[in-house]
């Protein structure tokens, strides 16, 4: 069953949505966790680095805490899948050198590369919304099998610049922001307390549920739901 969505801005989230969860967790997070200590320690002093560190120490309230504790508290968050900032910081830094040296390659599925093209092509924008940095995500999508599709891109949120994802009030910032109004957003996640915030925000919204992802159980949680992106039409409004 197809869906018919009229929308002029489709904000898309990454794990489980447009990519695996599992390439993430399988691949990214131990290539990060195994270059950790060489950022903390050799690149201390580089203004990126050390405002993560000091959010490190100020959100486990341990002012002094070395680099190795540090190293030891991400490794801790990353087995919890916690969405730290700090740690997607970090995370971006050395995913993107990392994609920049031709060691990592992302991953999406099939169907989605060839949706956003269709819908850019059809003056629909778009946007990405993440837990990782924009760094990171900057790095994701021009490192693709299909090339660099960042040019499709019309802005980039994480939880810096935007806010926690199961807040509202960092959809409305995004709407306000990309300059697009909450009913023209179009919001595409596989997490069901993501959708309801976008949704309470005043955002439409599909799930996207595919099998073996970890939020497939949940379902959509009242949302409209999609397995493909193929199987949604995203309309402009007519002039």
């Amino acid at each position: 069953m197809r869906l018919r969505i009229e929308a002029d801005a489709v904000v898309l989230d990454i794990e489980g949505t447009t990519s695996a969860t599992g390439f993430v967790v399988d691949v990214l997070y131990p290539y990060s966790r195994a270059r950790f200590a060489a950022l903390l320690t050799e690149r201390a002093g580089e203004p990126a680095v050390a405002r993560a560190m000091a959010r490190v120490r100020e959100l486990t309230g341990e002012p002094d805490a070395d680099a190795v504790r540090i190293e030891k508290t991400l490794n801790a968050w990353l087995d919890e899948d916690r969405k730290a900032t700090p740690l997607k910081t970090l995370q971006g830094i050395v995913w993107s050198e990392g994609f920049a040296r031709g060691d990592l390659v992302s991953h999406f599925y099939d169907d989605v590369v060839p949706a956003l093209r269709t819908w850019h092509a059809a003056g629909v924008r778009l946007y990405v919304y993440s837990s990782g940095s924009v760094a990171a995500q900057r790095a994701w999508f021009s490192s693709t099998p299909e090339g660099d599709l960042l040019p499709l891109v019309s802005g980039l949120y994480d939880t810096e610049n935007a806010g926690p994802k199961q807040e509202p009030e960092s959809y409305r910032r995004i709407a306000a922001t990309a300059g697009v109004a909450a009913d023209r957003l179009l919001f595409l996640s596989d997490r069901p307390a993501e959708l309801d915030a976008a949704r309470e925000a005043g955002w439409r919204t599909v799930g996207i549920r595919r099998p073996g992802e970890p939020y497939y159980g949940q379902g959509a949680g009242g949302h409209a739901q999609a397995g493909t992106f193929d199987e949604i039409t995203v309309a402009r409004r007519s002039t």
